[in-house]
Order: structure tokens, then C-alpha cells, then sequence
């Protein structure tokens, strides 16, 4: 059985930081359950959230026993929503394993995850799903599909990635997202959850500011990148980016992340992590799969929105407006 680790969350600035700390645990094994520490009791009427983070490989069935067990600590520990990281369901060696492992959404694999949801009583942010669409046939490729599941198992948000990675790094190798996967064609609204509403996106998204303005601008609170960042750009990117995100758009950032070697050809920086809408990391995990836990405080968002309203302050007559609205 596999072992996993759940890291301590930071707090970083008493006033502005929800994290909860946790020491560590594995959770299989003989070790104690985790005792929190000293937070106040309004803090505990806050909504938990759980990122967790994985080794995605090409196991489908082993993946999904890795993330189940996280999922069901994360229930376990309180929390309302947990979310898994782009990938969550495999990551296999190349373009035609890829086609091959991909179901479409009503396949066997987010079934078990509805069960899941179902018998955990809490949402479930999948964060990057090889979904078979209704248009296989035709192009014999598959979307990259963030679904939002509620605590009943209902299927009740899906986005399709919209901003598709081909890019060659240098010492990190090529990738060519679009060999194997259509981009989505539109942005989903925000969904009100048990944490606040909730804008999806998927890891490379995070890289295109309009996307989350809009996102925040249609009303979100959170917004998530799933993300399976590799090991040049993770390092020099990925914590500045999540942090300008929040602070821009004032929202929470959710990101839970692939981490170390999938297999000989790939492999995912980690550090999945919460930024609050001040840009600080009040949750975070460091090396190898396991979950931090993160209290959402919306009186702290709109607070900060109300003491620095930078979108009543806008200019669109300079700069015209950089998202369009959703529907």
C-alpha cells in the first residue's frame, strides 16, 4: 500500500491567513490521528478545504487508489471539497497511451469518483480529466476537462482546457499538448460551492490573466489551477504566478499539483499550495503526495475588495476590458 504524508500548512500573517497547521501523518500506518493547533473558534466555522497532491502514472486503477485514500482523509479531517490535480487519472508515456487510456465522462473511472463523492459526503475538484468527447469520433482526440463534483455525485460544472501547452523548454523537453487534445471553446461561470464560488481553470491557464479576470469579474472567489508543472518552469513560475493571480483578481487560489517521476520520460514539480486573496500562501505541501488543509474566510475577501477596490477602479476606456463576460 502506498504511503503518504500530509504536510503542515502556514500561517504566514495571523490577520490575513486561514491555514490550518496540522502535523504530519501517515496515513497508512499505525501513526496517531493529527491534533490541530491552537486556532480560534470563529476560524473553525471557516470552510476546510483539501488539496491533495499525487505521482500520476500510467496505472489508472492505482491512481485512483491513490487519490480515494487522500480523498477519504481529507472527509475524515472535515474538509467540504478536496481537489486533485490535472493528470489525477493517469499519465501515461506518450500520445497513443494517452488516447487509448481516455474515457468519456461517463466512463467506469468518474463513476467510481461520483461513488466517491457520494459515500465522502463532499465536492470533489477533478482537476484534469482525458475526457472522450462527443466529437472522438471524428477527430480521435480528447479534451482536458476540470469536472466539478458535488457531494451527491453530481456532475455539476465541466471546463475544458482552453489554453492547450506546446511549448519546448529547454532541459525540461518538448510538449505538444494539442497532438493529443482539442482546446475547450468557452469558459465555464463560476459555481457556488460549500467554500464560495468557484472559477476553473487548468494549469497553463494560470499564465493568461484575462482568463481570471473574467473569472473574477463573473463573481468567482476561488479560482483553481489544477497543475502538473514541470521542473524548469515549476521553480522560476509557478509560486509567482499562482500569488499575481490572487492578488489581481482579490480571490483565493487553489492549486493542487502533480508531483515527482511518472515514469522515465516525465516528471512534476509538486509544491501544491492556497493563496489567499492577498497573495499570501496560507497552505502548502512540499515533496511527495499527500494534502494540506486551508480555511476559506470570505469576510476577508471582501473586506480586502472593499479596503482596495481596484475593480471600481479600472480604466476600460484606456485599455478596454481584458475578459469578456460569461453568460
Amino acid at each position: 500500500m502506498p504511503r503518504f504524508t500530509i504536510r503542515p500548512c502556514h500561517q504566514l500573517l495571523p490577520l490575513l491567513c486561514t491555514g490550518l497547521r496540522i502535523p504530519q501523518l501517515s496515513i497508512a500506518g499505525t501513526h496517531s490521528r493529527p491534533r490541530a493547533m491552537a486556532i480560534s473558534s470563529s476560524s473553525w466555522e471557516l470552510p476546510l478545504v483539501a488539496v491533495c497532491q499525487v505521482t500520476s502514472t500510467p496505472d489508472k486503477q492505482q491512481n485512483f487508489e491513490t487519490c480515494s485514500e487522500l480523498v477519504r482523509e481529507a472527509a475524515r479531517l472535515g474538509a467540504c471539497l478536496a481537489f486533485l490535480p490535472e493528470a489525477f487519472d493517469f499519465i501515461a508515456r506518450d500520445t497513443t497511451g494517452t488516447l487509448h487510456l481516455s474515457e468519456p465522462l461517463s466512463g467506469n473511472l468518474l463513476e467510481k469518483y461520483t461513488q466517491l463523492a457520494r459515500e465522502c459526503g463532499l465536492w470533489l475538484s477533478l482537476g484534469g480529466f482525458h475526457e472522450r468527447g462527443q466529437d472522438w469520433e471524428q477527430t480521435q482526440k480528447i479534451y482536458n476537462c476540470h469536472v466539478l463534483l458535488n457531494n451527491q455525485g453530481s456532475i455539476v460544472a465541466a471546463y475544458r482546457k482552453t489554453h492547450l501547452y506546446d511549448v519546448e523548454i529547454p532541459g525540461q523537453g518538448p510538449m505538444h499538448e494539442s497532438n493529443s487534445t482539442m482546446p475547450g471553446p468557452r469558459l465555464e461561470p463560476p459555481v457556488s460551492t460549500p467554500a464560495g464560488k468557484i472559477g476553473l481553470a487548468i494549469c497553463y491557464d494560470m499564465r493568461f490573466p484575462e482568463l481570471s479576470l473574467t473569472l473574477a469579474q463573473a463573481g468567482a472567489e476561488i479560482l483553481t489551477y489544477p497543475s502538473a508543472f514541470g521542473s524548469v518552469t515549476g521553480p522560476a513560475h509557478w509560486e509567482v504566478l499562482l500569488r499575481a493571480r490572487a492578488i489581481e483578481t482579490q480571490c483565493y487560489v487553489v492549486a493542487a499539483a502533480q508531483c515527482g517521476r511518472h515514469h522515465e520520460k516525465r516528471a512534476s514539480y509538486g509544491h501544491s499550495m492556497v493563496v489567499d486573496p492577498w497573495g499570501t500562501v496560507v497552505a502548502r505541501c512540499s515533496d511527495g503526495p499527500g494534502l494540506c488543509l486551508a480555511r476559506i474566510d470570505l469576510n476577508h475577501l471582501r473586506q480586502l475588495r472593499q479596503h482596495l477596490p481596484v475593480f471600481q477602479h479600472r480604466r476600460p476606456d484606456l485599455y478596454g476590458n481584458l475578459g469578456h463576460p460569461l453568460p
